[in-house]
């Protein structure tokens, strides 16, 4: 249609949509892009109607939750769609980065594309945490005050900025509120990084599983893409239903059905699981101050990794013995996961240094290497 490349804005999304070239052989890991872009549209649309009822203060901010799911109409489908929402999101980028690190989608001229990502996901990791505390159950609150108190391990600045994240002396009213102004802001941040994400990758052109760049075999986006795309949104939406309709609460904590309680410790303090590699790497640490380090390094590797990696070879079809340890990393990935939600008690102590320990390896192999 000649609308689309004759009206200014229509030309964009025909540029970046239609007949955008695509490789020929990209498979269907590939749809997870679309995927998260649509989960996060979902996520901002939910989070807006869930904002008008939600009211930022610690007497009221359980009970404006509780209020949602039981007086507002749908509410309860607004709360789960959103909560399980964020789940969804970080098990389809653990994939994505999973996919990007298999093929080789870090390597030059990707790099841009890959480190906007990384701050795509770090951002959301910052998003997820903030939002999490707004429920103000006691796994929100407890959880608060020990991840925040981690900056206090930063030589000398470390107890101020505590108290200026807190705005006190403690998890207070004005942490919530400034939770609550941050975590309406991020998602928008998100956004503009994602579209930063969608025009490094117009530039660049996606990678494919061969890894071999080729500007002869390549076809249009739509239809092509876009009828694959329309799969992956089946069963997204099928899978994403069966958390909502059937199990809400599976991937949440118990204790974060009870209000927030500054006088009772829970038990165990564990965050949600998509959190627990990264917590786990922290507890794997005695020093407080190198396990914030590490926690923080295990996420901020993804960075030099697409900086130091130069060889030709991309996919890890071809590459054996790296193919070997990529699978070796991912099956340790989920042992971290494991491992996060275990108490701090021998042998998970061990078994968590053990598993930091290749977690880091890998990625220092690949850079060296690979």
């Amino acid at each position: 249609m000649k609308v689309l490349k004759s009206n200014p804005f229509l030309s964009i999304v025909n540029e970046f949509l239609i007949d955008s070239p695509a490789p020929i052989n990209i498979n269907y890991f590939y749809n997870l892009g679309s995927l998260l872009g649509l989960n996060l549209v979902v996520l901002i649309i939910t989070g807006i109607s869930l904002a008008k009822h939600y009211n930022p203060s610690i007497e009221l901010a359980f009970s404006s939750s509780e209020h949602i799911v039981r007086d507002v109409n749908n509410g309860w489908l607004l709360r789960y769609i959103h909560a399980n929402g964020v789940s969804l999101f970080f098990m389809m980028v653990y994939v994505h980065i999973g996919k990007g690190l298999y093929y080789g989608s870090y390597r030059a001229p990707r790099r841009a594309l890959w480190i906007v990502g990384v701050f795509i996901f770090i951002v959301k990791k910052a998003t997820a945490f903030i939002g999490y505390v707004l429920i103000w159950g006691q796994m929100s609150f407890w959880g608060a005050t020990v991840i925040t108190n981690l900056f206090s391990a930063i030589p000398w600045i470390g107890p101020d900025l505590v108290e200026f994240i807190w705005g006190g002396s403690s998890v207070d009213e004005p942490t919530l509120n400034r939770f609550f102004s941050l975590h309406f802001l991020l998602p928008f941040i998100l956004a503009a990084l994602v579209i930063m994400h969608l025009i490094a990758l117009h530039k660049d052109a996606s990678n494919n599983p061969e890894g071999i760049s080729s500007i002869l075999d390549r076809v249009r986006f739509h239809p092509y893409f876009t009828s694959k795309d329309l799969v992956g949104i089946f069963w997204y939406v099928l899978f994403f239903s069966v958390f909502i309709f059937f199990m809400p609460h599976v991937l949440g904590d118990a204790d974060n059905s009870i209000p927030a309680n500054s006088l009772v410790t829970p038990a165990s303090i564990v965050p949600e699981w998509y959190f627990l590699p990264f917590y786990a790497i922290l507890r794997s640490i005695p020093n407080k101050l190198l396990g914030v380090v590490a926690m923080f390094s295990a996420l901020l590797i993804l960075i030099p990794l697409s900086l130091v990696n130069t060889l030709n070879i991309r996919s890890l079809n071809y590459r054996p013995v790296f193919n070997f340890l990529y699978w070796i990393f991912v099956f340790n990935f989920f042992f971290l996961i494991w491992l996060g939600a275990k108490p701090i008690a021998q042998p998970f102590t061990l078994l968590g240094q053990i598993a930091t320990v290749y977690y880091f390896s890998f990625f220092f192999i690949f850079m060296i290497l690979g």
